[in-house]
């Protein structure tokens, strides 16, 4: 299992035992999870290393293959039209990235980027599966609308309260209902996606909108001096990666989210870009005192945007462009 240790850690991943014996999945609260399986091995998470080995890997896919979109450090797409035997290349992949970093990796093939999400769901552990729309109509007929990526809980509930239940009722219904009870927008994107359908095109590089670094307190803080020396700390740690990839940014923000779950942002952008600390600390924390907290405070976080150029090495990016760090324990 990897997760924190704090009071307010979640889990990171779980081993597939770990999931089928005690139930236990991501995000869920690490205290719960050791009571459940107090025997198990329990790993801090390392991000740095993450990233150092996604790195690694993204390389091997690129090496083979002349489009890849990375989306997060563990999941990317890869355009495999035209390509004489796609299998036999994704083949390769997986052996070069068991040789080169001893890891594995679950494979879905298919005709668009919905339909390789969820192929690649149903390949892991480390499997490869191809499955065209035509199949997936009927393999998934009666799976809820919930399989669906981006359709949630919410969303399952209500198209339940229309007596839509599974993927084939949602794909029968009149796009009029649809478009009534979710507006025109949604009506028709429910209605695609029920078939399966997906015309989103691979995207090779991804340009930095804004970087962040946040931590959340295990014990709510009340002391604006503790606050303050945080988001120096904060601040520090973001100037450095942002130095590394060579990013300035006019606009810089803090967030803050209070123990009620509360959370207000605020931002001020300056003449001249920057990444230097020195810039952006006294910013953050005039920001931060004009602010002062009412309540005890829950996450602090720091963010610079509205950068002048792209980053370096854009197609490695985090693809959450957000440094998250752990302040105590």
């Amino acid at each position: 299992m990897v997760c924190g240790s704090g009071p307010r850690a979640v889990v990171t991943t779980a081993s597939y035992e770990a999931r089928e014996l005690a139930g236990i999945h991501s995000a869920m609260p690490a205290a719960i999870a050791r009571r459940r399986l107090p025997d198990a091995v329990y790993l801090r998470p390392d991000f740095d290393e993450y990233r150092r080995v996604s790195r690694e890997v993204m390389v091997i896919l690129r090496r083979n293959a002349e489009t890849v979109e990375v989306v997060g450090l563990d999941e990317a797409y890869i355009e495999l039209t035209g390509l004489f035997s796609p299998k036999a290349t994704m083949r390769r992949i997986v052996a070069e990235i068991r040789e080169e970093t001893g890891l594995t990796c679950s494979i879905g093939i298919s005709e668009n980027r919905l339909l390789a999400k969820i192929t690649s769901e149903l390949a892991k552990p480390a499997g490869l599966v191809v499955l065209s729309q035509e199949q997936a109509l009927e393999r998934f007929a009666a799976d809820s609308p919930g399989l669906i990526p981006g359709i949630g809980p919410k969303t399952v509930a209500k198209l339940q309260q229309m007596g839509i239940r599974t993927l084939a009722a949602l794909r029968a219904q009149n796009p009029e209902r649809l478009r009534e009870a979710f507006g025109p927008r949604q009506g028709r994107w429910l209605l695609s996606r029920a078939r399966f359908e997906d015309d989103t095109p691979l995207t090779v590089v991804r340009e930095a909108k804004s970087q962040s670094a946040e931590t959340t307190y295990d014990t709510d803080v009340r002391d604006h001096e503790e606050l303050a020396a945080s988001l120096v700390f904060l601040t520090e740690e973001l100037c450095r990666r942002l130095r590394s990839r060579e990013l300035e940014g006019r606009t810089i923000g803090i967030k803050v989210r209070l123990d009620d779950w509360t959370t207000v942002t605020r931002a001020h952008t300056i003449d001249r870009p920057t990444n230097d600390p020195a810039v952006v600390g006294p910013v953050a924390l005039d920001l931060l005192r004009a602010y002062s907290p009412p309540r005890p405070v829950r996450l602090l976080g720091v963010r610079v945007a509205s950068f002048e150029r792209e980053p370096l090495d854009s197609q490695d990016a985090d693809p959450q462009d957000q440094l998250q760090l752990a302040l105590a324990d």
